[in-house]
Formats: structure tokens, C-alpha cells, sequence
């Protein structure tokens, strides 16, 4: 006898369909165990097909769609507290444990967006091509590399991290700490480092890898105290603005 594959008739991509269409509707609310029994399935049997499907398990996808939600919140000005009752979340401790574990920065730090700050901009060549080179008056704080896209898509990724910020194009001010960073001279290349104090302790932990050693995230969790945090560690090693200063 012949035993169909119930996937081969697109069964589970309606059932998964169905229970997308639910976590949309219904927020972080709506349980495991609720979703579960409404698809018809046992919880253990529900999150092996919808991991399986969707590429995450329910409660991962229903966290990326809270942070998403708060993220526009907090960029059209709402409170942390309004953001929190709005995103469904039962308080601001529960909003500030999401960003943390997502985004390795406090919604407060995510708000700010480089309020204030006044960021000189210039184009440098480097031993990887056109590299765009941003920094404060105390140092450099971004480097972009446009031999894999165009200059604009560059600065596009920088600007977005802190689109508040003011942005003056500089050559001549950055250009003594550039010719440092990329070897043509000697001198020392001050660093500053614009992220929430998480993103601060393991960009720091990162610049004290030896040349030719590796790590891990769960190692760097370690050595900066907080050991559970590897995801957040990998987050705030993506988002690391000066990856050819600090190793990634």
C-alpha cells in the first residue's frame, strides 16, 4: 500500500497558513497550546511542523512580530509605557527583557536613534575598495564598504542606525584617523562607540580576541558577564558598525 506524503498536497502549508493568519490576529496572547488545539494537532506535533515550515517555532515568530510592532511604536514617538500596553506586553520590564534578548539595547536606546549627536561622513579608499568612514568628534564610530553594493546603499546602512543624528561631510577631519585604521600611517584610532552598554561590553570583548584566534558567542557571553545572553550577543556582534576595527 502506498502511504501519501500529506505535505505533497499542500496539507500542512494550509494548516500553517491558518495558524499564521491567528498569531496575526490574536498577538503574543494566544498560546501554544491554543494554537495547537485549534489547528488539531498536539502542541509537541504543532511546533515540529510550524518550526519545520516556518523556520522558527511559534513562540520565536510571535516575538519577532511584538518587537516589530514596538519598533514602528517607538519610532512614531510613543511611550515605552504606551508602546509596552499596545505591543500586548503586561508591562515596560516585559518590553525592555524583549529588546534586550533581540536587539541587545534597551527601548530607550532604540528611541534615541543618535538624538543629538553629530556624526562628519566621508569617502576613503581602502584596501577593500570605496569605504565609507563616520565619526564624532572623539573618534570613529562607523565603516561601511561599498565594493559589494552602491555608495548610497553604504550610507543608507549607517544612517539607518542612528537616523537622528546630524551628518556633516568631513574629509579633512577624519582623514588622520583613517590613514591610522587602514595602515597608511602610524597613530593611535580612537573609537567611539555608539550602542546601548551591552553593545558596548562585547564590541569591547571583541577587539581583545587575539589576531588568528576564533570565539564564540556563548564564550563572549561569558567573559562579559552575562552568560544566558548568547543571542543577544550575536545580535550585538551583527550590528558591530566598525567591523574591520573590531574583528566580527
Amino acid at each position: 500500500m502506498q502511504v501519501l506524503d500529506e505535505d505533497t498536497h499542500g496539507y500542512h502549508f494550509h494548516v500553517m497558513r491558518r495558524a499564521l493568519d491567528v498569531i496575526d490576529a490574536q498577538g503574543p496572547s494566544v498560546s501554544l497550546d491554543e494554537l495547537a488545539s485549534e489547528m488539531n494537532m498536539s502542541p509537541a506535533h504543532f511546533q515540529r511542523v510550524f518550526s519545520r515550515w516556518v523556520g522558527v517555532s511559534p513562540k520565536r515568530y510571535q516575538q519577532y512580530l511584538t518587537l516589530g510592532h514596538a519598533k514602528a511604536l517607538l519610532e512614531n514617538r510613543f511611550t515605552t509605557l504606551q508602546t509596552a500596553h499596545e505591543a500586548g506586553l503586561s508591562g515596560g520590564g516585559r518590553l525592555h527583557d524583549l529588546f534586550l534578548r533581540w536587539e541587545a539595547m534597551s527601548p530607550g536606546d532604540f528611541a534615541r536613534k543618535g538624538e543629538g549627536l553629530t556624526i562628519y561622513w566621508g569617502w576613503f579608499d581602502s584596501p577593500f575598495g570605496p569605504a565609507l568612514v563616520m565619526g564624532t568628534d572623539k573618534g570613529l564610530c562607523g565603516i561601511g564598504f561599498a565594493s559589494e553594493c552602491t555608495e548610497a546603499e553604504a550610507m543608507l546602512d549607517l544612517q539607518s542606525r542612528w537616523p537622528d543624528a546630524s551628518y556633516i561631510e568631513a574629509l579633512d577631519r577624519l582623514a588622520p584617523w583613517v590613514r591610522s585604521a587602514f595602515g597608511q600611517t602610524k597613530g593611535d584610532v580612537p573609537l567611539f562607540m555608539i550602542g546601548a552598554p551591552f553593545q558596548i561590553k562585547v564590541w569591547e570583548a571583541l577587539m581583545r580576541i587575539p589576531s588568528g584566534h576564533v570565539t564564540t558567542y556563548s564564550e563572549i557571553a561569558e567573559f562579559i558577564g552575562h552568560p544566558k545572553a548568547v543571542r543577544a550577543v550575536g545580535t550585538a556582534v551583527g550590528r558591530n558598525p566598525i567591523s574591520y576595527l573590531i574583528p566580527c
